[in-house]
C-alpha cells in the first residue's frame, strides 16, 4: 500500500503512526489530513515536515468536499485516528462527538468505496464494550455497551464500517485498543497529566476513589499493531490490541509521582464523572495468534520512557497546556 491518508495524524496515536510508518517502510507515502482542533499539533511532526514522503492537508472528515479533495490525489488505503476521544467532553457536548466520530466516519467509508480504496482501517477503543466486573476480559465477541456520548460515537462508527463491508464488500479492518500512553500525549490524559503536574508540583486530579482499573499499552506497542493489521489483517476482522497491565487509575499516579519523586500529597481526589466505567482489560489472543503480535513494553519501562520523554520536551507541553487548555482545564477540575 503506497500511499496511505492517515486521517487524525497531527495527534498523538496518528502522529506516532505516521513517524512508525514513515521509518519502517520506505515505500510508504503519506498524506496526514486533520483538522487541527485542540488536539491536533503539528509539532508532532516536526521530524517529518521535510520528508517528500510525508505531506499535510488540512481538513474535515465531516466535510465531504474536502476529504473527495484529498482522496482525488490517489490514495491506496485510509487509517482513520480522527476523533473527538475525551469522556468528559463529550460529556459537556455530544453533538460534536456524533458529528466527527460517526458521521465523519460515513463521510470516509463512501470516499474509500468511491475512489475504491484497497484498505480502510478504523482505529477504535475497547471503551465501546462498557464496563466489566473483577473478572474477565473483552474479546472481539464481547456485545457492544457503550457508556458514555464518547464510546456510543466510536460504537456507531464501528458500526458503519462493518455496515460498509456487508453490504458493499468493503475491505475494512476495525482495531480495539486499551489505554495507550507515552511521548506527544495531550496533557488532559491520566498519564501526561500526572506527569507535567507533578514536574509543575501542582495538585493532580483523580477521579472518585481511583480505583477505577484500565490496561495500559504504550503507542509503540500500538502502531506496530495497526501496521500489521493494515497489511495482514484479515477483511472484515476486528482486532483487540492490549498491554496485557491492568492498573488503578490510583497507582498508576502514585507510580508516575515515586518515578519523579515527588510526594503523593499532591493527589487531590476530585468529584467522579457521570458514568464512569469501572474496569477494562483486552483479550488480544486473536492478533497474537494471528498475527505474531505482542507488545515489547513492560509498563515499568515504557513509563519510564515516557517520564524523561516529559522531562526532556518540557517547551512542548508547556505550549499545550496554555491558552484554550489552560482554559478547559479550570473549567473540568476548578470546581470539583
Amino acid at each position: 500500500m503506497k500511499t496511505l491518508l492517515i486521517t487524525g495524524g497531527a495527534g498523538f496515536i496518528g502522529s506516532n503512526f505516521i513517524r512508525h510508518m514513515l521509518k519502517e517502510h520506505p515505500d510508504c507515502r503519506i498524506v496526514n489530513f486533520d483538522a487541527l482542533t485542540y488536539a491536533g499539533n503539528l509539532e508532532n511532526l516536526r521530524e517529518a515536515a521535510g520528508n517528500p514522503r510525508y505531506s499535510f492537508i488540512r481538513g474535515d472528515i465531516a466535510d465531504a468536499a474536502q476529504v473527495d479533495a484529498a482522496m482525488s490525489r490517489g490514495v491506496d488505503a485510509i487509517v482513520n485516528f480522527a476523533a473527538e476521544s475525551h469522556v468528559d467532553r463529550s460529556i459537556d457536548d455530544p453533538g460534536l462527538f456524533v458529528r466527527t466520530n460517526v458521521l465523519g466516519t460515513q463521510v470516509l467509508l463512501d470516499a474509500a468505496k468511491k475512489y475504491r480504496v484497497e484498505r480502510y482501517l478504523q482505529i477504535s477503543t475497547d471503551e465501546v464494550y462498557g464496563a466489566l466486573g473483577a473478572e474477565g476480559l473483552f474479546s472481539e465477541e464481547t456485545p457492544l455497551a457503550p457508556n458514555s456520548p464518547y464510546s456510543a460515537s466510536k460504537a456507531g462508527a464501528d458500526l458503519l464500517v462493518r455496515a460498509y463491508h456487508e453490504t458493499y464488500g468493503l475491505n475494512i479492518g476495525i482495531t480495539r485498543c486499551s489505554n495507550n500512553y507515552g511521548p506527544w500525549h495531550f496533557p488532559e490524559k491520566l498519564i501526561p497529566l500526572a506527569i507535567t503536574n507533578a514536574l509543575e508540583d501542582k495538585e493532580i486530579p483523580v477521579y472518585g476513589d481511583g480505583l477505577q482499573v484500565r490496561d495500559w499499552l504504550h503507542v509503540a506497542d500500538h502502531c506496530r499493531a495497526i501496521d500489521l493489521v493494515l497489511r495482514r489483517g484479515k477483511s472484515g476482522r476486528i482486532y483487540n490490541i492490549g498491554g496485557n497491565n491492568e492498573r488503578t487509575n490510583l497507582r498508576i499516579v502514585k507510580t508516575v509521582l515515586a518515578e519523579l519523586g515527588k510526594p503523593e500529597t499532591l493527589i487531590k481526589h476530585v468529584k467522579d464523572r457521570p458514568g464512569h466505567d469501572r474496569r477494562y482489560a483486552i483479550d488480544a489472543a486473536r492478533i497474537t495468534g494471528e498475527l505474531g503480535w505482542k507488545p515489547e513494553y513492560t509498563f515499568e519501562t515504557g513509563l519510564q520512557a515516557t517520564v524523561k520523554w516529559y522531562r526532556e520536551n518540557r517547551q512542548w507541553w508547556q505550549n499545550v497546556k496554555s491558552g484554550e487548555y489552560a482554559a478547559y482545564y479550570e473549567k473540568m477540575y476548578g470546581n470539583r
